[in-house]
């Protein structure tokens, strides 16, 4: 089979790709150490020898560290401000309603995606979610499915059908480890059967959402998905592999949900008309109930924004307050598209609106979740060795939406 190497570029970055499969994957929700005790269990073969023979480090990520603002920065390979998704919820102000961020019509920047399939590669996208699957085939030709509705796949709609009988596996639960394995899964079939040669696979967070790093049915499920890596790395593929975000439990000394809820501490503080926007927001409620570390406000009087500011800053469990023009140079956010004010919280905190707005009975047990500073730091690992002038960028300050230029560009 003939692998186009043709160059192309999207958003300012150019691409001169080898004539290899390409597979880039983002472990959704995996903090660095889930691989570090999965590996120290040795029950990562593979991944530990594509951190040996080719390169592993830690980067960046996009803030805030959700699934749709980090995806979305990695298939344009530029951060929020330029692509213009800055969360999975937000309060559109041209409209005055609160929406979904999940379609394309809010995405700013090109995909590196489509700019590839045009040169000639045979591009697939599978996401376990099917919320994402609209941004990141944004003007592809190629194929484009999620593992939660695979076995809705038409050629006319998703460039492939009869995908479980291509795959070999039925269509998954959403909340299942075997979600995410679908997608490697997925990606395994269609370099073998010569479906695509230029993948990104979406995983999803559900497994992190439940289960600490050294959890059995954790271990089980990192040691399950780097059975089907190391597929992928016998294929013939040069892998990269980073995550969205990274995990932390977020809970008081008791177990219950350690939950600060910003809306009503504004009301009982400076009186009415506050609007808390909690950019997690989506239709997963399993996973976060809503609750991330990481929410924008909007101030009724902003005249008072400095003072609202200064207040919530003084909160236990408050890390980080900005003004927009602040959110906007420092977390690299959308000046249209965030609230006046950007709150972050500690490690162990999440931020909320009020207790009506988030049902903490379908957690399933516990509150893990994401979204602030502490969940911004994720792996990212290669499966062949860096060039010379990788090996420099590395040693700087590299981002997880740098994945497909340092698998791209970085292993030539």
């Amino acid at each position: 089979m003939s692998i186009s190497t043709k160059s192309f570029s999207a958003n300012g970055i150019s691409y001169s790709p080898p004539a290899k499969p390409i597979v880039v994957i983002c472990i959704d929700g995996s903090a660095d150490e889930y691989i570090d005790t999965t590996m120290a269990h040795d029950r990562m073969p593979n991944l530990k020898s594509m951190s040996v023979k080719g390169y592993r480090g830690m980067v960046r990520g996009a803030l805030p560290s959700f699934t749709n603002v980090n995806n979305s920065s990695i298939v344009t390979g530029v951060s929020p401000a330029i692509h213009g998704i800055c969360g999975n919820f937000f309060y559109d102000t041209s409209i005055d309603k609160e929406v979904m961020m999940n379609s394309s019509e809010y995405l700013r920047a090109e995909t590196l995606l489509a700019t590839a399939a045009n040169a000639g590669r045979k591009v697939a996208v599978v996401t376990a979610k099917e919320k994402l699957r609209d941004i990141l085939s944004f003007n592809m030709k190629g194929i484009a499915i999620s593992a939660e509705k695979a076995n809705q796949a038409k050629t006319e709609t998703h460039g492939i059908e009869n995908v479980e009988e291509i795959v070999g596996y039925k269509t998954p639960a959403i909340y299942s480890a075997d979600a995410s394995l679908f997608v490697l899964r997925a990606g395994v079939a269609f370099i073998k059967q010569g479906f695509g040669d230029f993948l990104y696979l979406s995983l999803t967070d559900y497994m992190q959402h439940t289960y600490a790093p050294d959890a059995e049915e954790s271990l089980a499920f990192y040691e399950a998905m780097d059975k089907e890596i190391g597929e992928l790395v016998k294929a013939g593929a040069v892998v990269g592999a980073t995550a969205d975000h990274g995990m932390n439990a977020k809970i008081k000394a008791d177990g219950s949900p350690n939950v600060l809820y910003v809306e009503d501490m504004l009301e009982e503080k400076f009186g009415s008309g506050f609007r808390v926007i909690c950019p997690i927001t989506d239709p997963y409620v399993k996973h976060h109930g809503a609750l991330g570390s990481y929410v924008v406000v909007h101030v009724p009087d902003i005249s008072k924004a400095e003072e609202v500011k200064k207040w919530l800053a003084l909160q236990p469990g408050i890390t980080e307050v900005y003004d927009r023009a602040t959110a906007v140079r420092v977390l690299e956010q959308p000046e249209d598209r965030i609230g006046d004010l950007v709150v972050l919280s500690a490690r162990d905190v999440v931020v909320g609106r009020r207790p009506q707005y988030h049902d903490l009975s379908a957690l399933d047990g516990t509150l893990r979740s994401h979204g602030g500073r502490y969940e911004e730091m994720v792996p990212m690992i290669i499966s062949h060795p860096l060039n010379a002038a990788y090996k420099m960028k590395a040693a700087r300050d590299p981002r997880n939406f740098d994945i497909f230029d340092f698998t791209v560009n970085g292993t030539n």
